[in-house]
């Protein structure tokens, strides 16, 4: 049973009759006193509420019945019924419980989605176990997800239950920690798994290329608008879209994405046409969000939209136990990827290497464990040999080996980076890619580029 508390009788019987094609039952009051005896017969598995019952609207009535609610029923979901212009207000609701907030006129599907949510999310914290990996991996894939410590297994019971919502999701945590990782398993383990998996990096993004990266462009829009384009979340349309650092978002675009967030509705640069969206948002940064709010740096309207769920991912050094196996796993990667039958790690660099910071986290521990192997030509890699690509890493300061400022071009210093790599291993595209830090398909994609000549059987 969902309870609707609206005093608009047509909002009353508009969202009874589409949960009610949807199979729910409702129940509808038109004031807080009238609530309040409804629920002396009922207890509802969610709550609507509206947040202006009178004259005045400023919210506060509903704001404090909102803190009367989560005291007498402090488990059962509150979605927020407000207008666009008060969204702060419902920031306000949300800080006291509130689950979510809609803004009217609301779209059908996202109202749908966001009860869904709330329902879903609320019946697998009440059935919530302490989880365990082979339990997991029953239900879900985690299959690129290495470790079992506590804190870690602890985030995969988490996303194997929001996975399967449509729930905001924003992923706090360390550079190095695979928050791209746990994007991935959210959306492969959701109902949008068979569609696109988009990911946009936001901190590489000036603020004059983020409308025509995010939602596109028609040609002539703009100064080198020479052809229509199409933006990430168009791409994204049905599946998942995932927003990396977007704690670099400037003022002006945080705007714009919550336009977005809000409406699912978004503009094509140049066309007036207003698009609709069917897409699940991830989001992420290693940066204190709330913080850069406290400091006016980040709207909180916006903060409070994108961290729906938050994850936050430990960083390598508390959780040493899972250091062995991320060490089996990436040799284990390095075999594949090089072809090489015979790559180990002996016990005392094992040892050596547990005992080791990792401010760059599980990506210091891959990196080190290649670019060790690679310079050392060793099979069976020890202490003396992590040392030395240490040394070898630190011996010389990046400068001398740059030409000096103003003789080339960063595109020029990347096509002879390129060459030269090419060159250092025989046109091998797995090793060059590897060794660059590059996909395959992104290396390919520079090559053609650049017109950089190689024989692609190699």
């Amino acid at each position: 049973m969902l309870l609707i508390i609206d005093d608009d009788i047509a909002v009353q019987k508009s969202i009874s009759l589409l949960l009610e094609e949807h199979g729910y039952k409702t129940v509808c009051a038109s004031s807080p006193s009238e609530a309040l005896i409804t629920l002396q017969d009922v207890e509802p598995e969610l709550i609507l509420l509206d947040l202006n019952f009178s004259n005045d609207t400023s919210g506060q009535e509903g704001l404090e019945f909102l803190t009367k609610l989560k005291g007498v029923l402090p488990r059962v979901p509150v979605v927020l019924i407000t207008a666009w212009a008060s969204i702060s207000l419902a920031v306000e609701g949300v800080k006291k419980g509130a689950f979510d907030f809609i803004s009217k006129p609301w779209e059908n599907e996202n109202l749908l989605h966001t009860i869904y949510t709330a329902l879903e999310l609320n019946n697998c914290a009440a059935q919530k176990k302490d989880p365990k990996r082979k339990s997991l991996e029953k239900k879900y894939d985690f299959s690129n997800i290495i470790g079992d410590s506590p804190q870690l297994l602890s985030i995969l019971e988490t996303v194997g239950r929001v996975s399967k919502t449509d729930a905001v999701v924003l992923i706090l945590g360390e550079s190095g920690t695979g928050k791209e990782l746990i994007a991935e398993a959210i959306h492969n383990n959701s109902k949008r798994k068979n569609k696109p998996f988009v990911k946009v990096n936001l901190g590489g993004l000036s603020s004059t290329l983020f409308e025509s990266e995010l939602f596109g462009h028609k040609k002539g829009a703009f100064t080198d608008a020479y052809s229509d384009r199409v933006g990430r979340f168009e791409l994204a349309n049905g599946g998942t879209i995932f927003l990396d650092e977007i704690g670099d978002l400037d003022m002006r675009s945080q705007v714009k994405m919550l336009r977005v967030l809000q409406d699912k509705t978004y503009q094509v640069l140049g066309d007036s046409a207003t698009k609709k969206l069917d897409v699940r948002v991830i989001c992420a940064t290693n940066r204190n969000l709330q913080d850069m709010v406290a400091k006016g740096t980040f709207r909180e309207d916006l903060f409070y939209r994108i961290n729906l769920i938050t994850l936050n991912l430990p960083p390598l050094r508390t959780r040493q136990g899972d250091i062995a196996l991320l060490i089996d796993h990436f040799i284990d990667e390095l075999k594949r990827i090089y072809d090489e039958e015979f790559i180990s790690v002996s016990a005392d660099a094992q040892k050596w290497l547990k005992r080791l910071h990792y401010p760059g986290n599980v990506r210091e521990i891959k990196n080190l464990l290649e670019r060790t192997w690679l310079i050392s030509g060793k099979n069976k890699l020890e202490i003396a040999d992590f040392e030395h690509a240490f040394e070898k890493d630190q011996a010389q300061p990046v400068e001398e080996n740059l030409p000096p400022a103003g003789l080339m071009t960063l595109e020029q210093i990347e096509k002879e980076m390129i060459q030269k790599t090419m060159e250092k291993y025989n046109n091998n595209i797995s090793k060059v890619a590897k060794v660059l830090g590059l996909s395959r398909g992104t290396l390919y994609r520079r090559i053609e580029k650049f017109g950089i000549a190689f024989d692609p059987k190699k």
